[in-house]
C-alpha cells in the first residue's frame, strides 16, 4: 500500500505549547524534605524538571475510567491553552511479563478501551504516543528475517497472537486519527533495539500509513544525534518499501540501516546509510514520509556503558542506569522536517523497574547493591542525577 500522509488538520503543530501535569506524589515529597533538609538547590532541580512539559501515562482502567481519566487531563490541558501528550499503554500481554507487566486481557477488551481513551479527547488539541514497545516486543511473532523473537507468553496463542497484536494497534489508530485535532505515533524502538528494515516493516503492519508517525527512544537513553538518523532511514524505508519501485515493494529487509553498511559502534560510519538512501530513494517531499517524535527525557549524558569486568549476566543498560541527565527540553524546533518534536515521554524520576543485572539476588549492582524501586515508582537518587547531569543544564 503507498504510504500516504496523516489526516489533514491532525499533524503536531509547530509551536504549541506542550501540557505539564500535575507532578508524582514521590517528586512533591522529595521536595519538601530536601526543603526541610536545607538542600535548596537540590530541591530547586526537581522544581525545575517537575515544571517541564511532560507526558502523561494511561495504563489501565476500565473504559468508564478512562474515559474520565482522559477527558479530565485534556481538559486541564486546555483551560492551560497547552497541548497534552497521552500515553496509551494497556495492550494485552503488555512489556511480555516484565518489569511493566499488564494490560487489558483480550482484543475485546483493549478495543473497548481505546474507544474510551479516544471518547475522552474528543475535540481536543492531543498528541498520543500509542504503546511503546507495542511494535519491539510482538508476543510470538516472526521477524522480516525469519526468526522468532524471544516474547512467547504462555498465555497467548502462538497461531493468533502477533496478528491480533497489528489488529489492535490498526484499530488504535483508525479510532484516534478520526478525531479532528488528535496526533497518532506509533512505537519505532530506538536505534540500538530493531533494524530500520525491522522497524518499517512493523510499522506499516500497524498501520502508520493512517497515523501521523512513529516515536522514538522512549523510556530510554540512545542519543537525539542517532535517533534522528535512525527516523530520517525508517521513514525513508517506509517508502522504498510502500511507494518506491515496484520490484522493491514489501522488501524492507533491502533497506540499510545502523548495521549494515553503517557501523552501530562507529557513528562516523552511519554516513554510508544516509548515502543507500540518497541513492535508492533519493529526495522525497517531507510530506509523502512518515515523521516522527524523540523522547529526550533523559537521554541528555546518552546511553550508559557498564563498567569493564562487572561480570553481570545481563548489564540491562536501559533499566536505571546510573548517572543519566535530562535531555532537550520539549520542543517542536528540532531543526529536522521530519521530526515532529523533542517530547519528555518517560516521567524522569521514575523508576524503570527492580533491576539486578541478571544475578537473580534482587538488589542492583550498579547502584551499590541497594534494591531499586518498582517500575514506575519515584526514584530519589536517580531523579537527582537526572537533574545533575542534565544536557542542557535545568535553567
Amino acid at each position: 500500500m503507498p504510504f500516504s500522509p496523516a489526516p489533514a488538520g491532525a499533524e503536531l503543530r509547530a509551536g504549541v505549547t506542550f501540557y505539564t501535569p500535575r507532578p508524582d506524589h514521590g517528586a512533591v515529597t522529595q521536595i519538601a524534605g530536601l526543603t526541610a533538609g536545607g538542600r535548596y538547590q537540590q530541591a530547586a532541580g526537581l522544581r525545575a524538571m517537575i515544571r517541564t512539559p511532560q507526558a502523561v501515562w494511561v495504563t489501565g482502567g476500565s473504559p468508564a475510567e478512562v474515559g474520565r481519566t482522559v477527558n479530565a487531563e485534556v481538559r486541564r490541558a486546555a483551560a492551560k491553552k497547552a497541548v497534552p501528550v497521552l500515553v496509551a499503554y494497556n495492550i494485552p500481554f503488555r512489556d511480555c511479563a516484565q518489569y511493566s507487566a499488564g494490560g487489558a486481557t483480550s482484543v475485546a477488551e483493549y478495543e473497548a478501551w481505546i474507544d474510551a481513551f479516544a471518547r475522552g479527547i474528543g475535540g481536543h488539541e492531543v498528541a498520543v504516543i500509542l504503546e511503546p514497545d507495542g511494535l519491539g516486543i510482538i508476543p510470538w511473532y516472526t521477524t522480516i528475517n525469519g526468526t522468532q523473537d524471544w516474547c512467547r507468553p504462555a498465555e497467548a496463542d502462538p497461531a493468533t497472537a502477533a496478528a491480533d497484536r497489528f489488529a489492535m494497534l490498526n484499530h488504535a489508530v483508525d479510532r484516534l486519527t478520526a478525531l479532528p485535532r488528535t496526533s497518532v505515533y506509533l512505537d519505532g524502538t530506538h536505534s540500538a533495539w530493531l533494524g530500520v528494515g525491522d522497524a518499517a516493516d512493523r510499522l506499516v503492519k500497524a498501520g502508520v500509513a493512517k497515523a501521523d508517525g512513529f516515536f522514538l527512544n522512549v523510556s530510554n537513553y540512545e542519543t537525539t544525534e542517532r535517533q534522528l538518523k535512525y527516523g530520517n532511514w525508517i521513514s525513508k524505508c517506509v517508502h522504498y518499501g510502500t511507494a518506491g519501485p515496484e520490484w522493491a515493494r514489501g522488501h524492507f529487509d533491502w533497506c540499510a540501516s545502523q548495521y549494515y553498511p553503517a557501523d552501530p559502534a562507529d557513528f562516523s560510519t552511519w554516513g554510508r546509510t544516509d548515502a543507500w538512501y540518497a541513492e535508492n530513494v533519493g529526495d522525497v517531499p517531507v510530506d509523502r514520509l512518515a515523521h516522527f517524535v524523540v523522547d529526550t527525557s533523559r537521554n541528555g549524558q546518552g546511553p550508559w556503558t557498564p563498567p569493564a569486568g562487572a561480570g553481570w549476566p545481563a548489564p540491562q543498560t536501559w533499566c536505571n542506569p546510573p548517572d543519566r541527565g535530562l535531555g532537550v527540553r520539549p520542543t517542536t524546533a528540532t531543526g529536522d522536517p521530519l521530526a515532529d518534536a523533542f517530547l519528555w515521554v518517560k516521567t524522569p524520576g521514575q523508576s524503570d523497574g527492580q533491576c539486578d543485572r541478571g544475578t537473580g539476588t534482587g538488589p542492583d549492582p550498579a547502584r551499590g547493591g541497594t534494591a531499586d524501586p518498582a517500575a514506575g515508582a519515584w526514584f530519589d537518587e536517580q531523579a537527582l542525577e537526572l537533574v545533575r547531569y542534565a544536557n542542557p543544564p535545568l535553567r
